[in-house]
C-alpha cells in the first residue's frame, strides 16, 4: 500500500477549537471512536434481508452529502477523537468520487494521530478501483458474501453476479489490505448449510470469515426471529469441524472471534468471527456513530431518532465546526444503554439497512 505522505496529512481545521470539549463520551461512559459513513442508499444487489427488488424509494440526489460536506463532518469527528471511518452504503463503490473520498479522508489527523479508513462493500467494482483505493489510503476492507453457490446467490440477491463478487474477493486477496474480512448473514434454510464451506473459502482466500445474526433491519419489516441462525448454532456448527480457541481482548469490536485449530494453509493463525447483535449484544462496549448518506447522525444501528446535520451544512451557520460538533455531541448524549431488540417495546427503525449504512 502506498502510504499517504506525512506532508499531505493535516490536522482538522477545527481541532484546536474542539479539543477542549474532549472526546465523545455518552451518559453511560462509552467513548465513541468509530464513525460509519454511508455514501449512498443505492446498491447493485437486492438482498432479500435488506431491500425489496422493486419499488425502492431512493434518497433524492440533492439530499446526498457532497464530498466536501463528508470531509467537513469527518474533520470535526476526528478532532473529537474519532479515529476510524468506515465507508458503507448501500454500495459505496457506486459513488463515482469514491477514490477522492478515501484520499481526502485519509489525510485527516486527530489528537491521536492519523485516522484509519475502512470500507464495507459487495466487491463487484473492486477490480476496477482497488489499486487506486489503496494508493488513496484505504487501510481495511470487508466484503459481503452470503453464499458461494451461484444459483443461491442469484436467488438471495436477485442478481446473478456471484462471479463478479468472487473476482472482487480475489483482487482484495492479492492486495496488501489486511486483515481482509468476509461477512455473511446467517439465515435458516438459506445458507446455514454453507457455514463450514464459507469458512474454508475464506481461509483459502487469506481472509477471516465473520457470520452475522440476521437483524430486524429489512426495508419490508419482515424479519422473523425464528429464521435467524443464532450465535450458539453457528459456533456449534464450526465446532463440528474445528477446535475453536477464543481470542481475548475484544474491546468494542462487534465480532467475537476464535482461532481455528488444525488449519494449516499458510499465513496462520486463521480466525473466524460471529457478530451476535441479537442474542449476545455488545451494546455496553459500543463506540460507534453512524452518518447516513443524507446527513443524519444516528447513535445506534437500531435507533429511531436521528440528528440532522443538513441545516448546519447548508443553512449558513456562522461557526460550522462548532455547530457540527454540537450535533455529534447531542447524538452521543441521547444514546440509550442498548438496542432493546429483546424487549417487547422494541420498534424496528423505519429506514432499511441500505439507507442506514452497514
Amino acid at each position: 500500500m502506498t502510504a499517504v505522505p506525512v506532508a499531505l496529512r493535516r490536522r482538522s481545521d477545527v481541532e484546536a477549537a474542539d479539543a477542549a470539549s474532549g472526546p465523545l463520551v455518552d451518559t453511560h461512559g462509552r467513548v465513541h471512536r468509530d464513525l460509519r459513513i454511508s455514501l449512498t442508499d443505492r446498491c447493485s444487489l437486492r438482498c432479500t434481508y435488506c431491500m425489496p427488488e422493486q419499488g425502492n424509494e431512493w434518497l433524492a440526489r440533492n439530499s446526498i452529502l457532497t464530498l466536501d460536506e463528508i470531509v467537513e463532518i469527518a474533520e470535526v469527528a476526528a478532532a473529537a477523537g474519532v479515529h476510524t471511518f468506515r465507508l458503507t452504503g448501500g454500495e459505496p463503490l457506486l459513488r463515482r468520487d469514491i477514490v477522492d473520498i478515501v484520499r481526502r479522508l485519509a489525510v485527516i489527523e486527530g489528537p491521536g494521530g492519523p485516522v484509519e479508513i475502512a470500507m464495507t462493500t459487495n466487491g463487484i467494482r473492486l477490480p476496477e478501483v482497488l489499486d487506486d483505493l489503496v494508493d488513496a489510503g484505504l487501510a481495511r476492507l470487508n466484503i459481503s458474501i452470503d453464499t458461494i453457490q451461484r444459483e443461491k446467490f442469484a436467488s438471495l440477491t436477485r442478481r446473478d453476479r456471484l462471479p463478479e463478487v468472487l473476482e472482487g474477493i480475489a483482487a482484495a486477496a492479492a492486495s496488501p489490505l489486511r486483515p481482509l474480512k468476509l461477512n455473511a448473514v446467517a439465515m435458516r434454510g438459506v445458507n446455514d448449510d454453507e457455514i463450514i464451506d464459507l469458512v474454508q473459502f475464506a481461509v483459502d482466500s487469506g481472509a477471516q470469515m465473520r457470520f452475522i445474526e440476521q437483524m430486524p433491519l429489512d426495508a419490508g419489516h419482515t424479519w422473523d426471529r425464528e429464521q435467524m441462525v443464532t450465535r450458539e448454532e453457528i459456533v456449534a456448527t464450526l465446532s463440528s469441524r474445528w477446535d475453536l480457541t477464543p481470542v481475548p481482548g475484544r474491546g468494542g469490536a462487534p465480532a467475537e472471534k476464535w482461532v481455528l485449530g488444525g488449519v494449516d494453509n499458510g499465513g496462520g493463525p486463521h480466525e473466524v468471527g460471529v457478530i451476535a447483535s441479537v442474542t449476545a449484544p455488545f451494546c455496553g462496549d459500543c463506540d460507534r456513530l453512524r452518518l447516513t448518506a443524507d446527513g443524519q447522525v444516528r447513535n445506534c444501528l437500531f435507533s429511531i431518532a436521528e440528528y440532522d446535520l443538513v441545516p448546519v451544512l447548508r443553512g449558513g451557520a456562522p461557526d460550522r465546526g462548532a455547530a457540527i460538533d454540537a450535533v455529534l455531541r447531542a447524538s452521543v448524549r441521547g444514546k440509550l444503554p442498548g438496542h432493546a431488540i429483546n424487549d417487547p417495546s422494541f420498534l424496528q427503525p423505519p429506514r432499511g439497512m441500505n439507507a442506514i449504512g452497514g
